[in-house]
């Protein structure tokens, strides 16, 4: 655990390199910091014993004593505000750089979660992402704003405190000191068992968020199957081990802060015994028993703050842990080196145009290894072919297209897009040339043009042309800015239907090589989809289509027609030959003319 941790907040390091000037002169400041705390018991001290005439630091013997007490009284003040001063502007470069850091790390993991494949998003929560991406890095941001930094300032602070301890009076000073050695070992077996609770607290705090963030999402269905009781119970359970787990750390908190106490006052008293009797003996002026005093209670002071700042450092070392978890999770869909690729594949990444011929070869995918959802699949699709993918619901027709797009690798086979691996083609390439239309349509929030555009540039006056001939414009004439329609979170203040019609429209805008469509027109009206039907048939016209058809009229019009089932290939011609052939599409085709099944 301890290396672990080492070796996570070494890769932090480098977040903090643009920041090496201020942070060297925040630590600079420990010292004159650190100086002006230990001065002012001192100079406490001094003044008690000019008020009593007891011996003082020559510097003041040769004054009277209300010159001594002007003098000691103006640096303490000085001390003060010396102290104040260089604290308060420590503690804003500290605070500066710890956001600064945080929020590059924030960026790091956001795109790095983006980059991870869909295999590892099916089986983490959202919630337990975003736990990590906001309450993980903010604890991060505490532990360094005002946990590391001021670790150092304690322990500069404990150790000016004991060499002036020492240096004044050396039997007082190593008695209050050895007390610091039972209370820092028994911090450190509390901070342990702090930081396992910790974690917990964490785990529970994920689940919780992603309890949260899908009720929230799924409040349709909640609501509709009356299941806001049910649910309640279910996320009341969620927020009770929350509860317990906080307890936990809150129980190693208040034990770690009890003892400090109670040795803090075992410790004033000593001194205040052994100082009482020295004092009477006249071995020690009354001064000096008051300095050992007041460095008795600053002394416990960067105990104190210690214990506090490794509570808040332990719950730092968890959220690097659990951060470093989500950095080091492999990038499975990475772009083959440059020099690795075919030549072929270097030329073909460089053009833009594409023929759009689509070759699987002997493909087997699972998403789990004892499950597997295609085996040894195979077939041709020639450029400016539209081919149809029918099955039965499980025979994966939409593991086809997300191989295709390389959501998801094979574990076996190769799939070729212009007689080129796919793996060798730049990802940004191959998207470019696929254009995807799900049936399940997502908006982000911003207006339509956005929306549309994604991250093609064009410019609003092309874009307003291309609506048009895309037959947008009824559609943006009935929203109150058209394209600059500002569009809610999945655009909520759209029907699904226009959701749908934007979202062919923004794949047709990139003008794809290779079309594929979930059933585009699911959702449209009879008057929409006429409308669009005839927009899709110009944008099939020179381009391969590949189909995932639930619907006979859409499958009728397709050249080709891919029957599968299980994920193997069990069936493939046009409809006239395969409902002839009296197979499973033929049987597929008939219950849906009955109306008791979809394709």
């Amino acid at each position: 655990m301890a290396r672990l941790d080492r070796q996570r907040l070494l890769r932090l390091l480098p977040y903090l390199g643009r920041d090496r000037r201020r942070l060297l002169f925040t630590l600079v400041l420990l010292i004159p910091v650190a100086g002006a705390a230990a001065v002012q018991p001192l100079l406490v001290g001094q003044a008690i014993s000019a008020l009593r005439h007891e011996p003082v630091m020559p510097w003041l013997a040769g004054m009277a004593v209300p010159q001594q007490l002007r003098t000691l009284v103006g640096l303490l003040l000085a001390a003060v505000l010396v102290r104040l001063g260089l604290q308060g502007l420590q503690s804003y470069n500290v605070q500066a750089v710890g956001q600064r850091l945080t929020a590059r790390i924030r960026d790091d993991l956001f795109a790095h979660a983006l980059d991870l494949s869909l295999r590892f998003h099916d089986r983490t929560p959202v919630g337990k992402l975003l736990t990590r991406l906001t309450s993980d890095v903010d604890a991060l941001a505490e532990v360094f704003g005002s946990g590391a930094v001021g670790v150092l300032a304690d322990l500069v602070t404990l150790l000016v405190i004991a060499v002036t301890m020492i240096s004044i009076e050396p039997r007082l000073g190593v008695l209050l000191l050895a007390t610091q050695v039972p209370v820092t070992l028994a911090i450190v077996w509390l901070q342990g068992r702090y930081r396992k609770a910790n974690y917990r607290v964490r785990e529970e705090l994920s689940q919780l968020n992603a309890d949260l963030q899908e009720n929230l999402q799924g409040l349709e269905v909640v609501q509709m199957f009356r299941r806001e009781a049910f649910n309640s119970q279910r996320f009341g359970r969620t927020t009770d081990a929350y509860r317990q787990a906080v307890t936990g750390t809150i129980f190693y908190d208040s034990a770690i802060s009890a003892l400090i106490e109670w040795v803090a006052l075992t410790a004033i008293a000593v001194v205040l015994g052994l100082g009482g009797w020295m004092v009477t003996a006249g071995a020690m002026g009354l001064g000096t028993l008051t300095t050992f005093i007041l460095f008795s209670q600053r002394l416990f002071d960067p105990l104190r703050q210690l214990a506090e700042r490794f509570t808040q450092i332990q719950g730092g070392l968890t959220a690097v842990e659990r951060i470093g978890e989500l950095l080091e999770q492999p990038i499975e869909i990475q772009e083959m080196p440059v020099e690795q690729r075919s030549a072929a594949a270097v030329r073909s990444g460089v053009e833009r145009a594409s023929a759009g011929e689509v070759i699987f070869e002997e493909v087997s995918f699972a998403y789990r290894d004892d499950d597997p959802i295609l085996t040894d699949l195979s077939f041709r699709i020639a450029p400016g072919e539209h081919v149809a993918l029918v099955g039965p619901t499980g025979s994966g027709k939409t593991t086809v297209i997300r191989l295709l797009c390389r959501l998801y690798e094979p574990q076996r086979g190769r799939i070729l897009l212009d007689g080129v691996d796919i793996r060798e083609l730049p990802i940004p390439t191959l998207r470019q040339r696929l254009g995807v239309v799900l049936q399940d349509t997502f908006l982000f929030s911003g207006n339509v043009a956005d929306n549309l555009r994604l991250d093609a540039p064009i410019a609003d006056a092309e874009l307003e042309r291309l609506c048009a001939e895309l037959g947008l414009a009824p559609l943006l004439n009935r929203l109150p800015q058209g394209l600059a329609t500002e569009l809610r979170e999945r655009g909520g203040n759209l029907s699904s239907g226009e959701r749908q019609l934007l979202s062919v429209a923004r794949v047709a805008l990139r003008n794809p090589s290779v079309l594929v469509m979930d059933e585009a027109t699911a959702f449209l009206d009879p008057s929409t989809e006429a409308t669009l039907q005839r927009d899709l048939d110009r944008l099939l016209r020179q381009r391969t289509a590949i189909v995932i058809a639930h619907r006979l009229a859409t499958v009728e019009a397709s050249d080709r027609i891919l029957v599968l089932k299980r994920g193997r290939l069990v069936e493939e011609g046009n409809h006239r030959e395969l409902r002839a052939a009296g197979g499973l599409y033929a049987q597929l085709a008939e219950l849906q003319e009955r109306g008791l099944a979809t394709l």
